[in-house]
C-alpha cells in the first residue's frame, strides 16, 4: 500500500515521468528480482489506480516509441459527480446506512470517496437527513460487481431446506426488498431464473467465466418476489377492521384511519392470506368466504400446535449450525482510497481536529494516527526521501502539507455508485421535503454506473426501480399517502426549529402496534433514523417523560397544539407490549425461516435428516419484541412453533383462538 502512495505521488508530482525513471525510484521496483517481476509488479499497480478512480495517463514519446510516459490528468476537474451542498449531504447520509466494517469493499471505499470531493455537508440538513441501517454483508461488493461487468459468480448457499450447497449464479439484479439483500439470475446448476437472500450465501463469491445467459430487458425485483407468492386464485378481499390499527392493510386500500370497512385491490390467495394473517389481530376478512374458512383453519391449527406441553428435548437433539464466518481482508484500494480521502480533505481545510476527521471518516482515532504515519514516510521517490509528505496530528489537530498530488476528488466506480443507491433507497422513506434532493442525487449517480456501464464489454445495468425498490407495496403506499408526506413535513419543520421555540414541539396520535386504542402526545422530534425498510422517529416524549423511539408510519394524525394528553383506553385484545424476559426457542420449518433471520436469532440448530422433526431449525432469540414476534409467528401460518417460554405459547394460544373464532362465525 505504502508502494502504490509512492507511485501516485511521484507520478503525480510532476508534469509525467518515463517508465524507466519510474522504475529506477520507486524502490520495490528497483529491487525486484527480475525486470519481469517489476513488469507484473506495476501493471498491478496501474489498475489499481485506475480502480481508485485517479486520471491515470499512458503516453508514448513522439520521438522515441519505446519511452513510455505516465501522468495524473490534471486538465480533469476531479470529481465526476458535480453536486450541490445539499445532494452531497444526502449522498454522505445514503453512506451511513451501511456497517463498513461489515460490508467491506465498496462501502469501505465509498464514505472516502465521498469525503474526497471537497465538499461541506449542510449541518441542518444532516442532522434532518434520517440515520440508514442497510444490511450490511461482505458478500456484496462481489455481487454487484459480477452485475456490473457480466460475469458469473460462485459460492456456498444455505436454502430454505438448511443444507448449503454449491451454487454457480449468472446475477441480473442486486437489490433490497423489505431492508434485505437479494440475488436475481439465471441459476446454472438449474438451468433457470432463481432468487437468492444475499444473506444465506456462506462463501466469499467468486467469479466464475462471463455470464452466457441474456439478461431481460425489463425486470424488476419487487415484481419477481411477489411472484413467488401468486395464484390464479385473485379476489379483492373485503374485511373490517379497527380504528387506527392494520395501517398496511388500510393504506392498501386507500381507506382512512377511522374506516371500519376496507375493500383491499385484488390479490393472489397466497400473498392476502400473509398480509391478513400479519395483522390478525385488528382485522376480520368478511368476504371471499373460502378465504374467510381458509383464515379459520389456520389460526386453529395454530392455536392447537401451541396447546399442551412444547417438545423441549427437541432443540438438544439438533445439531447446533455453525454460524458462516467470511473473512474479508481489506483490500490495498480501500485503505488507499481513505489515505488520499484523508490528505484531501485536510489540506482543503488547511486543519482539522483528529476526533472530526475520525468520526466523518467513520474509524476510530486510533486507526486514524496509523493513517498518518503511513502517509509520514510516503512521498515523491523522484526528489529523494527529504520531499516526504508532512503530517501532524499533535495535541489533536491534523494538518497535511507537501501532498498536492493527493488534494484531488477521486472517482465513484460503477459498484461505488451502486452501492450509494442502495444507501439512498433505505433513506427515501423518510426523505419527505428532502426527495427532491435525493432523486437529483440519484440521477447523478445512475449516471456514473450507465457512463461505467457504456464503456464495459458486457454492459449490464440495474436499473433505478431495480436497486432503489427497498420497500415493499404497502410500505410504498404509505410513503405516498396524504397522510405520511403531512407527517413527514411537519417532523422536518420540527427538526428545523429551535429546540426551546414551541415550533419544536408536535402533538400526535399514535397507534401503537402492541395494545388496542390509539395514544395522544405531545413530542419534541430530535432525528430520524431507518432500519431497512422501516423508518422512525426518535423524540423527547412529555407523556413517557423521557426518550422514546416512533415508528413514523404508526402516527396516524398530527392533532392541533394543547390537545390533552392520554393513553390507550382498555381494550379486549390483549396488550402485547414491550419484550419477552429472556430467550426464546422456536421450531421452524422451511417456510419459516424467515423469522429466524428477521429477529437475528443468537443460535440456530438443525434437527437431523432421519430423526424426529426431519428438516426443522431450532433458533434461540434473545429477548424478542413480544407483539411482533407473536404477528411473526401468526403470519407463517403454522411453519413456526414456539417451544419456550410456555407464557409465549399461552399468547400465541389466545390470538390465534381468538381469530379463529372471528372467522368462525
Amino acid at each position: 500500500m505504502e508502494r502504490l502512495l509512492n507511485v501516485i505521488m511521484t507520478i503525480g508530482s510532476r508534469r509525467r515521468i518515463d517508465r524507466a525513471k519510474l522504475f529506477a525510484v520507486i524502490p520495490d521496483y528497483a529491487e525486484a528480482v527480475s525486470a519481469q517481476a517489476a513488469e507484473r509488479m506495476f501493471e498491478r499497480d496501474k489498475a489499481s489506480i485506475i480502480e481508485l478512480g485517479l486520471p491515470l495517463v499512458t503516453e508514448r514519446d513522439v520521438l522515441d516509441e519505446n519511452t513510455v510516459h505516465y501522468r495524473l490528468d490534471t486538465a480533469r476537474s476531479g470529481a465526476v459527480l458535480d453536486l450541490t451542498t445539499e445532494e452531497y449531504t444526502v449522498l454522505l447520509a445514503a453512506s451511513r446506512a451501511w456497517d463498513t466494517a461489515a460490508a467491506g469493499g465498496a462501502a469501505r471505499r465509498v464514505r472516502a470517496k465521498l469525503l474526497s470531493l471537497g465538499h461541506d455537508a449542510d449541518p441542518d440538513l444532516l442532522r434532518r437527513t434520517p440515520r440508514g441501517a442497510v444490511e450490511s454483508l461482505p458478500v456484496l461488493t462481489p455481487l454487484l460487481q459480477a452485475v456490473v461487468t457480466g460475469h458469473a459468480v460462485r459460492f456456498s448457499y444455505r436454502g430454505a431446506q438448511g443444507v448449503p450447497a454449491e451454487r454457480q449464479v449468472e446475477p441480473w439484479v442486486v437489490g433490497v426488498h423489505d431492508g434485505h439483500w437479494y440475488v436475481h439470475g439465471w441459476d446454472r446448476d438449474r438451468s433457470a431464473p432463481r432468487v437468492f437472500r444475499a444473506s444465506r450465501i456462506e462463501s466469499f463469491p467468486a467469479e466464475a467465466g462471463l455470464a452466457a445467459e441474456p439478461r431481460p430487458e425489463h425486470m424488476d425485483l419487487a415484481d419477481v418476489l411477489d411472484r413467488m407468492l401468486d395464484s390464479d386464485d385473485r379476489e379483492s378481499a373485503v374485511l373490517r377492521a379497527a380504528p387506527y390499527k392494520a395501517l398496511s392493510l388500510r393504506d392498501r386500500a386507500g381507506a382512512s384511519m377511522e374506516a371500519e370497512s376496507l375493500r383491499l385491490p385484488v390479490l393472489p390467495r397466497p400473498a392476502a392470506r400473509r398480509l391478513l394473517l400479519s395483522d390478525i389481530r385488528w382485522v376480520q376478512l368478511e368476504e371471499p368466504a373460502s378465504w374467510r374458512e381458509e383464515l379459520a383453519e389456520v389460526l386453529t391449527t395454530i392455536a392447537e400446535q401451541h396447546e399442551g406441553e412444547a417438545d423441549l428435548e427437541a432443540p438438544a437433539r439438533a445439531t447446533t449450525r455453525p454460524a458462516a464466518r467470511i473473512r474479508v481482508s481489506p483490500q490495498s484500494g480501500d485503505h488507499l482510497s481513505r489515505l488520499i480521502s484523508v490528505a484531501s480533505y485536510v489540506m482543503s481545510r488547511e486543519e482539522v481536529q483528529l476526533a472530526e476527521l475520525a468520526d466523518a471518516l467513520g474509524i476510530t482515532e486510533k486507526q486514524l494516527v496509523t493513517d498518518l504515519q503511513v502517509l509520514f514516510v510516503c512521498g515523491d521517490m523522484g526528489a529523494g526521501w527529504e520531499d516526504l509528505i508532512e503530517a501532524e496530528w499533535e495535541h489533536g489537530t491534523v494538518r497535511v502539507r507537501n501532498a498536492e498530488p493527493l488534494r484531488r476528488a477521486l472517482d465513484l466506480s460503477a459498484v461505488e455508485a451502486t452501492a450509494l443507491l442502495a444507501g439512498l433507497a433505505a433513506l427515501e422513506p423518510a426523505a419527505g421535503q428532502t426527495a427532491e434532493v435525493v432523486e437529483s442525487a440519484r440521477e447523478k449517480l445512475q449516471a456514473v454506473v450507465a457512463g461505467s456501464a457504456a464503456q464495459a464489454a458486457t454492459p449490464v445495468v440495474p436499473t433505478r426501480t431495480e436497486i432503489s425498490e427497498a420497500t415493499t407495496a404497502d410500505e410504498i403506499a404509505a410513503r405516498t399517502a396524504d397522510r405520511a408526506d403531512q407527517v413527514l413535513s411537519a417532523v422536518h419543520a420540527a427538526l428545523r426549529a429551535d429546540p426551546e421555540a414551541e415550533e419544536s414541539h408536535l402533538t400526535i396520535r399514535y397507534s401503537s402496534a402492541d395494545r388496542p386504542g390509539t395514544s395522544v402526545r405531545r413530542i419534541r422530534p430530535l432525528r430520524i433514523e431507518t432500519v431497512g425498510a422501516r423508518s422512525y422517529l426518535l423524540a423527547h416524549c412529555d407523556l413517557a417523560e423521557g426518550e422514546r423511539r416512533f415508528r413514523l408510519d404508526r402516527i396516524v394524525e398530527l392533532l392541533p397544539p394543547g390537545t390533552s394528553m392520554s393513553r390507550p383506553e382498555p381494550g379486549v385484545e390483549p396488550v402485547l407490549a414491550g419484550r419477552v424476559d429472556g430467550e426464546v426457542w422456536l421450531r421452524l420449518a422451511p417456510a419459516g425461516h424467515w423469522i429466524a433471520e428477521s429477529f437475528d436469532a443468537v443460535e440456530l440448530r438443525d434437527a437431523a435428516e432421519d430423526g424426529d422433526g426431519a428438516g426443522a431449525t431450532y433458533a434461540r432469540l434473545e429477548e424478542p419484541l413480544l407483539a411482533p414476534l407473536v404477528d411473526a409467528v401468526l403470519e407463517s401460518a403454522g411453519a413456526a412453533e414456539v417451544l419456550s417460554p410456555s407464557e409465549l405459547r399461552d399468547t400465541i394460544v389466545t390470538v390465534a383462538r381468538g381469530g379463529a373464532v372471528r372467522h368462525s362465525q
